[in-house]
C-alpha cells in the first residue's frame, strides 16, 4: 500500500513541476509563435541558480527560489530582446537560435559546475508527514502546494489584469492587437519572462529531489512539447490537463512495469490524441 501512496504524490508532484514547465511553453508559443527549445535549460538552470546560492552563497532554500526565479527571467528577457525580436518574421531562425542557447546553456553548466559533481540542495521541509502507516515526504507536498498556487496566479495573470488581456489579445491576432495600441515588444518581452520564471521556478522547487546535472532539462523539454502537444498549442488550460494526465500514466507505468516501455506508450497515446483530436485536448482559437 505504501508503493501504492507513494506512485500518487509522486505523479502529483510530476504533474505539478511538468505543468509549470509546459504552461510556460504553451505562453510563449501563444504570444510570440516560438517553439522554444531551450526552455528546457531554463529549468536546469533554475536548479543550479537555487544550488549556488543556498549552498555556496549560504542563503536561505527559499531565497535561492526567489534568485532562480529572477535569473532564468532575466536569461528570458535577454533571449527575446537579443534574438527573438530581431528575427520575428524569422520562425526558422527563432527555433534555429533556440537550439543555439540550449548548447550555449548546457556548455555554461558544465563550466561552471562540472558533469559528474554530486550536487546537494537541503529542503527546507526534512523529514515526511506520517498519516496512519503512511510517510508522505513533506518537500513533495511543498512542490505541489507551491506549484498549484503558482498556477491559480497566472491563471488570475490572465484572466483579471489589463497585461493578461493583452497577452491574450496578442495569442489571437497579433495585428488587431497592436492596432489597439497594445505595445508587442513590451507584451512580448513580460510574457517571454514570465515563461522562463516558471521554469525557473519548477527546477528550483525540484531541485533537492532530482540529480543536478547540466542535462537534465532534455527531458524535461520533450516531456513539455509532448503536453502541450496534446493540450493544444498554445493553450494554458491545456498544458495543465495535459500535464496531469500524462505525467500521472508515466510514472504509474514507470513504478509498476518500466520507464522505457512507459515513454513509448506515452507517444503513443500523444499519436492517438493527434489523430483523433488534432487541435489537442483544449485545441480552440483563444490560445492563452
Amino acid at each position: 500500500m505504501q508503493i501504492l501512496i507513494d506512485t500518487l504524490l509522486n505523479s502529483a508532484m510530476a504533474s505539478a513541476a511538468t505543468a509549470l514547465v509546459a504552461i510556460g511553453l504553451a505562453l510563449v508559443f501563444g504570444v510570440m509563435r516560438v517553439e522554444n527549445f531551450a526552455h528546457g535549460e531554463l529549468y536546469m538552470v533554475g536548479a543550479y541558480v537555487t544550488w549556488y546560492v543556498s549552498t555556496d552563497l549560504q542563503l536561505t532554500y527559499f531565497s535561492a527560489l526567489v534568485c532562480a526565479v529572477l535569473f532564468t527571467a532575466l536569461i528570458g528577457a535577454v533571449m527575446e530582446v537579443a534574438l527573438f525580436r530581431r528575427l520575428r518574421s524569422n520562425p526558422v531562425g527563432c527555433l534555429i537560435v533556440t537550439i543555439g542557447v540550449l548548447l550555449v546553456l548546457q556548455t555554461a553548466a558544465v563550466w561552471f559546475a562540472g558533469i559528474n559533481r554530486t550536487l546537494l540542495v537541503e529542503s527546507p521541509f526534512p523529514g515526511a508527514l506520517r498519516v496512519s502507516s503512511f510517510a508522505l515526504p513533506w518537500h513533495r507536498l511543498f512542490v505541489i502546494v507551491a506549484a498549484i498556487v503558482l498556477m491559480l496566479a497566472l491563471t488570475w495573470l490572465l484572466r483579471r489584469t489589463m497585461f493578461g488581456w493583452a497577452v491574450r489579445a496578442m495569442a489571437q491576432d497579433r495585428e488587431a492587437a497592436s492596432l489597439q495600441g497594445i505595445s508587442i515588444g513590451k507584451i512580448s518581452i513580460a510574457a517571454m519572462m514570465l515563461s522562463a520564471g516558471l521554469a525557473g521556478a519548477a527546477g528550483g522547487l525540484m531541485a533537492p529531489i532530482v540529480r543536478i546535472s547540466p542535462f537534465m532539462g532534455q527531458p524535461v523539454i520533450i516531456t513539455a512539447f509532448i503536453v502541450i502537444i496534446m493540450g493544444g498549442l498554445g493553450s494554458v488550460e491545456g498544458a495543465i490537463i495535459a500535464s496531469i494526465l500524462y505525467s500521472t500514466f508515466f510514472t504509474f507505468v514507470s513504478t509498476y512495469i518500466d520507464s522505457t516501455v512507459a515513454a513509448i506508450a506515452g507517444l503513443c497515446i500523444m499519436l492517438a490524441v493527434l489523430i483523433f483530436m488534432p487541435s489537442g485536448l483544449m485545441g480552440r482559437t483563444e490560445k492563452v
